[in-house]
């Protein structure tokens, strides 16, 4: 932990995200005050010379319960102020020594002009990819997912494994016109953005007609499995496949996450997904998103402190492989 100021009338420094000379090591300010970047990092329009971008994307449309997930960014950045001060658990380190992460702000989105909103998302997605930074997303409405991958598969030049931690496995048919959370996966399949024989769906409590070949354990058996035998699995699954993570906090039970659009009992524990994806950084990561937040039905924000933490176990992962030295940029 950096030490703290000496100087007594500021014994403690105050927000850390609006100084542009810092950018390593964990935060020392007070939780309860100061710009609520997320993680505390430094803002920065976008992303020049930093390891990993983040960024919210306050979408709300099209969705089939409840709104409100425009908020999500906004309340998960306030709720990682819990999360900072101390070594990361279950890391034990500094995640942020020697992996500099900018908080890049949020999409620009016209909420009266809904049509465009696709487009929006991926324009400035790219825009953040081309620095090379690796792209971590606070969402807002799961269709994001859809535009953030043909941002990142267009960088790439290839397209990727999927693993989606989920209730649902938003495969509903869809024409390519509707902008909607349900139908993303289905677009990215068609669009090839996703290769389906090695992605895989975790918690799934629905079901729908087209699963287009991903693998699926569902809610039941990853309750059954544990969750160390269903990394395993992943995995086993994805191999050595370049990989987008996607995590609907939906796929936690609502007792873990009552702040989402479409809460199904029978979902894992936030413990669980902690310890799931923990043992995941084996994977050749590529891209992460956090989506559905809806603090409006949470007013005790216990749904955005499970997606801050999901974010931060990424962004865990994503350092021990810098530590290791591997590649996480773009």
């Amino acid at each position: 932990m950096a030490e703290l100021n000496a100087d007594p009338l500021r014994p403690r420094p105050v927000d850390d995200a609006l100084n542009p000379t810092r950018r390593y090591g964990e935060s020392t300010e007070a939780n309860y005050a100061g710009a609520t970047s997320f993680l505390r990092r430094p803002y920065a329009r976008l992303a020049e010379g930093f390891d990993v971008a983040v960024w919210g994307v306050p979408l709300d449309t099209s969705v089939s319960n409840r709104p409100g997930t425009r908020f999500g960014p906004r309340a998960i950045r306030e709720a990682s102020t819990v999360n900072v001060g101390d070594p990361a658990y279950p890391f034990g380190f500094d995640i942020f020594a020697d992996m500099a992460v900018a908080d890049t702000g949020d999409c620009s989105l016209d909420y009266g002009r809904v049509e465009l909103m696709p487009a929006a998302i991926e324009a400035q997605a790219a825009e953040r990819i081309a620095t090379g930074a690796h792209l971590v997303t606070l969402g807002g409405d799961h269709f994001l997912t859809y535009p953030v991958l043909k941002a990142l598969v267009a960088r790439l030049g290839r397209p990727v494994a999927l693993v989606q931690f989920d209730a649902h496995q938003d495969t509903w048919d869809d024409d390519g016109s509707r902008i909607d959370h349900g139908t993303m996966i289905t677009r990215a399949v068609r669009d090839g953005l996703i290769i389906p024989e090695r992605s895989i769906q975790i918690g799934i409590r629905t079901h729908a007609p087209q699963d287009y070949g991903i693998a699926i354990v569902d809610g039941l058996l990853a309750g059954e499995m544990g969750p160390m035998a269903v990394a395993s699995r992943i995995l086993g699954h994805v191999e050595d496949t370049p990989v987008y993570v996607s995590f609907d906090i939906d796929c936690l039970d609502p007792a873990f996450a009552p702040g989402t659009g479409t809460p199904v009992p029978g979902g894992v524990s936030s413990a669980w997904a902690i310890s799931c994806l923990r043992r995941l950084g084996a994977l050749d990561l590529k891209g992460f998103d956090i989506v559905e937040v809806s603090p409006p039905y949470d007013h005790a924000g216990i749904t955005a402190l499970a997606g801050c933490s999901m974010a931060q176990i990424y962004l865990g992962l994503l350092a021990e492989r810098k530590r290791a030295g591997l590649s996480i940029g773009l």
